[in-house]
């Protein structure tokens, strides 16, 4: 791979880190801005009580699905102890057949 090939997807993540911090700047400082105004400062709001409502949604979820596993996991253990135990027997030799002694072939 030709040195100029190697550096080029790292000069590409470079410029978008850049264009992400500019891009951020930008929307902090439009924020500020809006928040001066009451149409801004109820957006603020409404958006803060939506990430409270997805963090809690987030959190339901989570515990939720944790509670779930745990049954689950109690019910598969409760299940191995209540199953059948398999005692396999010795199990009997079988009988050999015997060889019967060659019969010569008469000519």
């Amino acid at each position: 791979m030709s040195p100029m090939r190697k550096t080029a997807g790292r000069k590409a993540a470079v410029t978008r880190k850049r264009n992400a911090a500019k891009r951020q700047a930008a929307a902090k400082k439009a924020a500020s801005a809006r928040k001066w105004r009451a149409a801004g400062k109820k957006a603020a709001v409404t958006r803060k009580r939506r990430a409270a409502g997805q963090k809690a949604a987030r959190t339901r979820v989570r515990r939720g699905v944790a509670r779930k596993a745990a049954a689950t996991r109690a019910h598969k253990k409760e299940a191995a102890l209540t199953q059948p135990v398999q005692v396999l027997e010795p199990r009997a030799p079988e009988p050999q057949a015997q060889a019967a002694p060659e019969t010569p072939i008469p000519e």
